[in-house]
């Protein structure tokens, strides 16, 4: 059976779920929604109860391990919507980990205060059969990329 995906969200362990929920208020503008004491807190970009779930972690958890390899959020708008995140991100001293070229878009890659690293990804192929064929061909790239930040 074919699973139609309508929304996503992602639960993250992170050492101290309030300190991770400043930051992620803070770059990525989320809402804090819920929390549960000081054992959870759920973040919203605003249109949903939740999309990031900021967990803690075991005590004595390893920072940045094995786990979670990234999550991607695609971004509404254009290469210099991307340029100004990267500027953010650096302004705001935000760990960069990456920017490369996917083919079918660009991804800009960064870690929260745990290690986590989350993609700012601005999609180029719009035609969805096209980018399936394209993304196939080239075997999935991620190409090093020169992106130039944008500082507002």
């Amino acid at each position: 059976m074919k699973v139609k995906i309508n929304r996503t969200h992602i639960s993250l362990f992170v050492s101290d779920p309030d300190a991770s929920a400043d930051w992620y208020e803070d770059v990525l503008s989320m809402e804090k929604n819920a929390r549960n004491g000081d054992e959870w807190v759920m973040m919203s970009f605003g249109d949903k109860h939740h999309d990031i779930a900021l967990i803690r972690a075991p005590e004595g958890s390893a920072k940045g391990v094995i786990g979670l390899q990234h999550y991607g959020l695609e971004i509404d708008g254009d290469l210099t919507t991307l340029r100004r995140l990267y500027g953010m991100l650096l302004t705001k001293n935000v760990p960069i980990v990456k920017t490369t070229d996917h083919e079918v878009g660009i991804g800009l890659y960064f870690e929260d205060p745990d290690g986590n690293r989350l993609e700012f990804f601005l999609e180029t192929e719009h035609d969805d059969e096209l980018g399936k064929q394209r993304f196939r061909a080239t075997d999935a790239p991620s190409r090093p990329l020169v992106l130039e930040p944008i500082f507002d």
